[in-house]
């Protein structure tokens, strides 16, 4: 039998994670050490490491601890067993069992986790979606996430179209930026405040901070009407997808056509050689509405749906993965 054993998070191993994170089939910056610990403040971290006899780490799993409950952290957008490219599934298995009977053991009684959408994955990995149906996991939300694959033949809309001719008849400057204060300051923050009494995830300091970290994966694109700004979008860039974190325009944007302009220049020029372009969630209410004006301006860009599952399963019923191989 394989003597494999759990170790949870601390700061010695800070560069064995990362490295691990570098070279990981399901893994993004936003596991880095540096991406995670942005906001520890918040969170209770209960990050594990699963190592092999032979003390070769052979899966992490980013998470945090409230009361009896482990969450495949809550300060990320997706989580879950992170393994390498050589792992197969029967490893796989073997080590999530390995998982929840630590945390039974720990009196830990639930796990939370949030499904790493595929387009991510640097490699086929739905190996946590099959092992929730064997383990008889709780499906608790679903988000749909509108994603463009841009390696095949989309098509904008003619409103999207005619959105970018405004653009252009206006003499919109689309231009990225290393200097986020005019973007957060004069539209996000104001708009969020404004429609819905609440505040970006990131405040300014730290996305600034998270920026110097990870100048590379955090990029900032605004559009300029006579010098001043009028729209803007942060984009979180991994090895295949560019995903808006954030969008948002002032109150002049569909006369002027900023988002539409905005988007046109990500689209077919900044991004075109990547895999996907992916919005993020139209959802509201824990993925059962949809915002049907939000959804509708995604997919006349070409978007399309991508489905994000949240479990959640009883540590307890780890014995249902004992047999599964026959």
């Amino acid at each position: 039998m394989k003597k494999y054993h759990i170790q949870k998070y601390n700061s010695k191993n800070y560069h064995l994670w990362n490295e691990f994170v570098a070279n990981a089939k399901n893994a993004t910056f936003l596991f880095h050490r540096d991406f995670m610990e942005y906001h520890s403040d918040r969170f209770n971290d209960f990050s594990l490491l699963i190592f092999d006899e032979n003390e070769i780490l052979k899966a992490i799993l980013p998470a945090n601890l409230i009361d009896d409950v482990l969450y495949s952290h809550q300060g990320l957008t997706y989580g879950g067993i992170v393994i390498n490219e050589s792992s197969k599934l029967s490893e796989f298995i073997f080590i999530t069992k390995l998982v929840l009977q630590f945390l039974d053991q720990n009196a830990i009684q639930k796990i939370i986790f949030k499904e790493m959408p595929s387009v991510y994955c640097n490699k086929p990995s739905d190996e946590l979606s099959y092992l929730m149906f064997l383990l008889q996991a709780n499906l608790i939300k679903k988000d749909v996430l509108s994603v463009i694959d841009l390696q095949t033949n989309f098509s904008f809309s003619r409103d999207r179209k005619s959105g970018v001719k405004r653009g252009i008849n206006n003499k919109l400057i689309f231009r990225e930026e290393t200097n986020f204060d005019l973007f957060w300051n004069e539209i996000l923050t104001p708009n969020l405040e404004l429609k819905h009494e609440t505040k970006p995830v990131h405040s300014l300091e730290e996305i600034v901070m998270l920026h110097r970290k990870f100048s590379k994966n955090i990029r900032q694109f605004n559009v300029y009407q006579n010098d001043k700004i009028v729209a803007g979008t942060t984009i979180f860039e991994t090895d295949l997808v560019a995903h808006s974190q954030y969008i948002s325009g002032n109150s002049d944007k569909n006369e002027l056509g900023s988002l539409d302009f905005l988007h046109e220049n990500l689209i077919s020029n900044v991004f075109k050689e990547k895999k996907y372009f992916d919005f993020g969630i139209s959802n509201e209410n824990q993925g059962k509405n949809i915002n049907k004006g939000l959804l509708y301006w995604k997919e006349s860009f070409g978007a399309r749906t991508i489905v994000q599952n949240f479990y959640e399963i009883e540590t307890k019923n780890h014995p249902l993965l004992e047999n599964v191989l026959i």
